[in-house]
């Protein structure tokens, strides 16, 4: 979706990309049990942490000043990848 509405907004000078954020320690993770918080932790390959708002953050600024990124997904999650069910 973000490749075609990049190309579909191009006319009119709009850039679309999009951040697929990982495990982040947000309020509701913060609930968790520290067991639990440390094992989501243990999953993230590097570097071994949640994700934090100041990465998110940091990204979108660098997204925004790079003039030619356009149509991408960019993935902010330590390379972690969800086992199937």
């Amino acid at each position: 979706m973000t490749l075609a509405a990049a190309r579909d907004l191009a006319s009119w000078q709009i850039r679309v990309s999009t951040i697929a954020p990982g495990t982040a320690d947000t309020p509701m993770l913060g609930q968790l049990r520290s067991d639990i918080r440390e094992g989501l932790e243990a999953t993230v390959p590097h570097p071994k942490r949640l994700g934090d708002p100041d990465d998110y953050a940091r990204l979108a600024v660098e997204m925004l000043e790079n003039p030619y990124l356009n149509g991408q997904t960019v993935r902010l999650d330590g390379a972690i990848r969800m086992a199937s069910r």
